[in-house]
């Protein structure tokens, strides 16, 4: 049977800085990868209107999900309009029952922005309906039996938003895929202006390097990494499972 590992990052590129090393690590380890951002990027311009940048952003995204062989899924929701609501719950939960995946790499339950933490609840809460007959979906979508194992990355800037250091269970080391990383990175040219105007990130790439370099650097074994926490089994899977523990 094969293994199905599936990201779940909330915009276009989230998933190229935080977790995409792992995700091409788990190709190469045998696991189909898929790839799914939540929001659309509806935001991520100061001159584009919004359909035209979301356009632009999905077919970006679409790129860099093709460029590490990883089947793309639709997003479901504008920028800042990722709730924890039910309509979003019930589509998520469909697109769970199809991938039927035995690993979800998603993010951080308490991340500096909303939408990040709303699709990690979002994330979690579908995976755990993914048994449950009477939990409706849209579209209405067959239950799966399957046990599935969750890892939250890293948040953004490696701290809370209360400025608290956040370190890792198991760092994933990704050095001999970073060229590769920043290449997917790269697929989102629309994104390079926005952040360095909107979030002063000076280089989108040098911001994504830095940030691994400083996850190896807590490994104290790797160059560059990815850093991952996973959730509690209770729900999902066997008390032992740890399937990223494999790849070191």
């Amino acid at each position: 049977m094969k293994k199905i590992a599936f990201a779940v990052g909330c915009h276009p590129d989230d998933i190229e800085f935080m977790m995409s090393g792992t995700l091409m690590r788990l190709k190469a380890a045998g696991y189909e990868i898929h790839y799914m951002n939540v929001a659309n990027g509806s935001c991520g311009s100061d001159t584009l209107p919004a359909a035209e940048i979301i356009r632009i952003r999905r077919d970006e995204s679409i790129e860099a999900a093709a460029s590490i062989g990883a089947v793309y899924h639709e997003s479901i929701a504008n920028d800042l309009e990722v709730f924890y609501e039910r309509d979003l719950l019930f589509k998520l939960g469909a697109i769970m029952r199809e991938v039927e995946p035995d690993i979800i790499l998603t993010h951080s339950p308490v991340e500096y922005m909303e939408d990040h933490s709303n699709t990690c609840r979002l994330a979690v809460s579908a995976a755990f309906t993914r048994g449950m007959k009477n939990f409706p979906t849209i579209p209405a979508t067959a239950t799966i039996a399957k046990p599935v194992t969750l890892y939250h990355c890293l948040p953004y800037g490696l701290q809370t938003p209360l400025c608290e250091p956040v370190t890792a269970d198991v760092y994933i080391d990704v050095t001999a895929v970073m060229d590769k990383k920043a290449q997917m990175l790269s697929c989102h040219k629309s994104q390079k202006e926005w952040l360095d105007v909107s979030q002063g990130m000076d280089s989108y790439l040098t911001t994504m390097a830095e940030q691994c370099q400083a996850i190896g650097q807590m490994s104290g074994k790797f160059n560059y990494a990815e850093g991952w926490r996973r959730h509690l089994h209770l729900g999902f899977c066997n008390i032992a499972a740890d399937p990223l523990a494999v790849l070191n």
